[in-house]
């Protein structure tokens, strides 16, 4: 991509501009220098300065980095029943399925095992979580 379409913004239908990743990209890591005037970046490229913090606030949350993807393994749980006979059986229910899943995650030293149904939102607060500390040790 040449350096002028790479920093040529694209104007939206207000006529503000609609600058391309790779632009904020690169002006949030020099924003984000030791030494670097923010407000003399901002004008050198003709932007405000409020809108380079922002960039830059972006950039060192992780925002602008593709989302990366933890490895999983599926492995299937082996489950002997010694004594079958013993057992209780208890019918299930037809309105509420019984479902037996569980997710094993590990990142690093941690390990999260979940089993049955897991609340939505409770499981996105374990996903961020894991994926903090994952950025964490890199």
């Amino acid at each position: 991509m040449s350096p002028e379409i790479a920093t040529a913004a694209r104007r939206t239908r207000r006529g503000t501009p609609n600058h391309p990743i790779e632009f904020r990209r690169e002006r949030a890591k020099l924003a984000g220098e030791s030494g670097v005037s923010v407000a003399r970046l901002a004008l050198e490229h003709g932007l405000n300065t409020n809108l380079l913090f922002k960039w830059r606030r972006a950039y060192q949350a992780g925002q602008y980095e593709p989302p990366t993807l933890l490895p999983v393994n599926v492995v299937p749980e082996e489950r002997t029943i010694e004594n079958a006979a013993s057992l209780p059986v208890q019918p299930q229910s037809k309105a509420q399925p019984a479902v037996a899943g569980v997710i094993e995650i590990c990142v690093g030293v941690a390990r999260v095992r979940i089993e049955g149904t897991p609340d939505a939102a409770t499981l996105r607060v374990v996903l961020r979580t894991l994926r903090a500390a994952a950025e964490a040790e890199t």
